[in-house]
């Protein structure tokens, strides 16, 4: 009787299921959470979702299983809802924008360019997944990947491609947090060292008014032009609106701190939930993976060829690494082209520059999105 009793506990236990595509995905999260812990790779987004991937990757939990009859669904699945139905990506982009200083963008509108040039990964991304054999949605979906923005990315997928969400979703929130590793390389092969000396002259100050009035100007437009953008580009902007207005300190310190950071949790572990074994060691993750790496190259391409660009238009007096920041990444891709210019000019003080480019790239990569929605969308 004993011995059955443990044989069966061993049969109804997860050590029994595991198999070898499980304890793979087991493995890198164990890497993605050193990573996080340890090396402090954007520990926000990472940790929840290496954690999720854990949880989704331990057999027989049932977190992600759906309702069965009377059943009821795991935890997680329940969760995953306000992912799928694209509910946290709109309440994330209204903690951005509570959290975001336009200011830098409206002191140097062309900072606007530079944010359109840094979405250039997201076509190239989109041609190459097209040649490869992927349909137009699914090429929109892994595209999109290039504007460095999780939440717009998850926004896109879960309406043209879900079947792809998983892959996307890491792949999008993975190139995030290695920002870090990813850009200084290319930006070093792509600017001179004269050019990443360059000091750029103070930005002027922007007016109460003028911040108040640029979220409005900003919705009214963007959703006149492209209406299906209205979630992502609404929600931050009315979360901007909240900051700068000055009449609303209580709901916009709630945006910035407790709803961002619940919205985050729920996010980052679902999504990492999705990166089930059997779904995600797959060949065409691994391509989808792969893409999203080159469509976030080839933005921080983009953006750093058209700073160089201005560089020469100006007679040298934009710092061409601030284009880098065009992706949508905010502020990480800012502070990398703070660090690059200290690297190369200790006087140099980009941050506020690069904060421009910062900020138009998420406007820009909405606007990207509500354009392949347009164009691909059922």
């Amino acid at each position: 009787m004993f011995l059955e009793t443990l044989q069966k506990l061993w049969a109804d236990s997860g050590f029994y299921a595991l198999d070898f595509k499980h304890l793979i995905m087991i493995i890198v999260a164990c890497v993605l959470i050193y990573l996080a812990v340890v090396k402090k790779f954007e520990p926000l987004l990472l940790l929840p979702i290496a954690f999720g991937m854990l949880l989704a990757n331990l057999p027989i939990t049932g977190l992600m299983d759906a309702p069965i009859d009377h059943a009821p669904g795991g935890l997680l699945y329940y969760l995953y809802q306000g992912v799928k139905l694209g509910i946290y990506p709109s309440l994330i982009f209204l903690g951005i924008g509570a959290m975001t200083d336009f200011g830098p963008l409206i002191a140097r509108p062309s900072s606007l360019l530079l944010g359109a040039a840094a979405q250039f990964g997201i076509y190239v991304a989109f041609t190459v997944a097209r040649m490869l054999g992927f349909t137009v949605q699914e090429a929109a979906s892994i595209g999109i990947i290039g504007g460095a923005d999780g939440p717009t990315a998850i926004f896109l997928t879960t309406r043209l491609a879900p079947e792809l969400l998983p892959a996307i979703a890491i792949a999008a929130y993975s190139y995030m947090a290695l920002i870090p590793l990813i850009q200084p390389p290319l930006m070093r092969a792509l600017t001179t060292e004269k050019e990443r000396k360059t000091q750029m002259a103070q930005l002027r100050d922007v007016s109460k008014a003028e911040k108040i009035i640029f979220p409005i100007v900003v919705t009214i437009v963007s959703t006149l032009l492209l209406p299906s953008v209205a979630p992502l580009i609404g929600m931050l902007m009315l979360g901007n609106l909240f900051r700068e207005s000055g009449v609303v300190d209580r709901i916009s310190q709630t945006a910035q701190n407790e709803l961002i950071n619940i919205v985050t949790i729920f996010l980052g572990v679902t999504v990492g939930a999705t990166a089930n074994a059997d779904r995600f060691l797959q060949v065409e993750t691994l391509k989808i993976i792969a893409l999203g790496l080159f469509a976030f190259m080839f933005s921080t391409v983009g953006g750093l060829l058209f700073g160089k660009l201005m560089y020469v238009l100006t007679g040298g007096k934009v710092n061409p690494l601030i284009g880098s920041a065009g992706v949508s990444a905010v502020p990480m891709a800012a502070r990398v082209s703070q660090v690059e210019g200290q690297r190369a000019n200790p006087k140099n003080y980009l941050l506020m520059h690069a904060m421009g480019p910062n900020v138009a790239g998420v406007i820009g990569s909405a606007v990207a999105a509500g354009f392949l929605l347009a164009m691909f969308g059922n």
